[in-house]
């Protein structure tokens, strides 16, 4: 059985997090989805989480689990016995996602690191686009699941 780890703050959950997830989870046999400890987040941990298990299970994505993860990601890989970590690109993340792996395969040479391309779709969403899109009070669910745009739409509008 071949898993992989998908790491990230999730800050909040967008539909391009999702579609990567789905796509890595028909790549491999299981998918982990580590949600890392921040402190830098608007969402706590537990509704991170809670976000992207909702939005999997809306999908039917059943070799999925979302777990907390903190440290170094070969760490958490290795922790959670993952042979792959799983990485949405976009067009502007290259040069940091290029010098990541090749410190991750530095420490970890055992642990490839897989680079999804992001969907056209959700090229131009980010999870920083969203919380300033709507820190504006501008509408985001175009660009998260129906929960997220709830909670973001509580978070901002209670401030």
């Amino acid at each position: 059985m071949v898993t992989a780890l998908y790491p990230g703050k999730f800050d909040p959950v967008t539909m391009g997090h999702v579609d990567i997830a789905a796509r890595a989870s028909s790549l491999f046999d299981e998918v982990v989805i580590g949600v890392a400890y921040s402190r830098s987040t608007i969402f706590t941990l537990d509704e991170r989480m809670a976000f992207f298990q909702n939005a999997t299970d809306e999908k039917k994505l059943t070799n999925i689990r979302v777990t907390p993860i903190e440290g170094l990601t070969v760490d958490s890989a290795r922790s959670v016995g993952a042979a792959a970590i799983v990485r949405g690109l976009r067009t502007g993340d290259f040069g940091y996602e290029f010098d990541m792996a090749l410190m991750n395969r530095h420490m970890a040479p055992d642990i490839e690191s897989i680079y999804l391309m992001t969907s056209l779709e959700t090229l131009f969403v980010s999870s920083t686009r969203i919380r300033e899109l709507a820190g504006f009070g501008r509408d985001v669910s175009d660009f998260v699941t129906e929960q997220v745009a709830i909670a973001i739409s509580e978070k901002f509008n209670n401030k």
